[in-house]
């Protein structure tokens, strides 16, 4: 259990920089995306390739692991979106709300029984964007992109829990990121004929943080998530995640001066946030010392 925190905090630290580089890179948010989830596929294929360790999969586990990774890849596209029309810090309190779409869609999902305390939990984080943040009509489509990219990403962890019963973390990272890089190539065009841009090619800046954003933030923070769902539950996964916008938004305000922007109901937000993750963390903790 202790392992498994150690890698869902270290995967969370990673995710941190995503808003950040994501703001540094001048492309497009669906081609930021393309350019990601293919440095990543080939960069995980390569690592298999050596190892020798290809896995071969059925029809069915094989199109599961694509979906998966479509909803990944739409996502980060919502994601980076919300960056573009608003700012880093806009985009991260909207992605707090991945705790409450996550309380309600688990049980829906997993067929589990509902339960009360995470709703509360849930609607604690919610109470903490509300305080986080103004949400000045300037930014509304930015807040929508944001909010839509919070719901796909509470997904994902909760699907991934039954594949986690099926294989291992390094298939399933393999095929997720193959998967969301083949699903996006498919709907690239449809999108930048309604969002065009003049430049399809990175610069050679962008390349290094597509880099970075890729190995880094991307393929090790990725596989280390994945591997706590062993032991932690979707739920606390999503709701640890909340901790992604405190790093985030701590280096906007230092790279950015976003702070300008933010007054003392944001830092009490935050707080409410990092309260509900701690809460979480040792109700999780007390429960497994009851099994063991």
């Amino acid at each position: 259990m202790k392992k498994a925190f150690l890698q869902l905090h270290a995967a969370i630290f990673l995710a941190g920089f995503t808003g950040v580089l994501g703001r540094l890179i001048s492309l497009n948010e669906a081609l930021l995306v393309w350019y990601r989830m293919m440095f990543a596929a080939l960069t995980l294929f390569l690592i298999a390739l050596i190892s020798k360790k290809i896995p071969k999969l059925s029809l069915k586990s094989t199109f599961s692991l694509i979906g998966i990774g479509g909803i990944i890849a739409l996502h980060w596209v919502f994601f980076y979106g919300s960056i573009k029309y608003a700012n880093v810090s806009v985009s991260l309190v909207c992605f707090s709300a991945i705790g409450f779409f996550s309380v309600l869609l688990d049980p829906i999902i997993s067929k589990r029984k509902f339960e009360w305390i995470e709703l509360l939990l849930g609607l604690m984080v919610m109470i903490g964007i509300s305080l986080m943040f103004h949400f000045d009509p300037h930014f509304r489509t930015g807040i929508l992109f944001g909010m839509i990219s919070s719901f796909l990403a509470a997904l994902f962890p909760i699907l991934n829990k039954k594949m986690m019963s099926l294989h291992q973390p390094e298939t399933i990272t393999l095929f997720e990121i193959a998967g969301g890089f083949f699903v996006l190539t498919l709907i690239l065009p449809v999108y930048l004929s309604f969002s065009p841009v003049s430049n399809l090619m990175p610069s050679l800046s962008d390349f290094g943080w597509l880099l970075i954003l890729s190995l880094l933030c991307t393929v090790l923070a990725f596989n280390l998530s994945v591997r706590s769902l062993s032991k932690i539950s979707p739920f606390t996964v999503n709701l640890s995640f909340n901790l992604e916008p405190v790093y985030g938004i701590a280096l906007a305000f230092l790279i950015f001066k976003e702070y300008n922007e933010v007054g003392i109901s944001f830092y009490i937000g935050m707080l409410i946030i990092f309260l509900t993750v701690v809460l979480q963390t040792i109700r999780v903790y007390r429960q497994a010392s009851i099994k063991l």
